[in-house]
């Protein structure tokens, strides 16, 4: 994270999470990060840096499986609260 400049930001694509846990994305990652360390590095990143904006990009939901949906959502809302001030 100390290579980062002072302001950043971040560009979150959702088929960084496992495939297990975010099916909805035209590409899966096998054996990607889960929900608890995913969290943890967000908060660390706005204690250490300046978060000036933020964008989640590439779901795709799927008929039927709600659950990334709400996920993209849940992973929104925790952004805005780490990152504004």
């Amino acid at each position: 994270m100390d290579s980062l400049k002072e302001n950043v930001y971040i560009t979150f694509d959702v088929d960084y999470f496992d495939p297990s846990i975010m099916p909805s994305t035209g590409t899966p990652e096998p054996n990607g990060f889960f929900w608890d360390e995913t969290m943890k590095l967000l908060k660390l990143l706005s204690e250490k840096k300046n978060v000036v904006g933020f964008d989640v990009v590439e779901l795709s939901p799927v008929k039927g499986n709600h659950f990334p949906d709400f996920m993209t959502a849940k992973l929104i809302y925790k952004m805005l609260n780490y990152f504004v001030k």
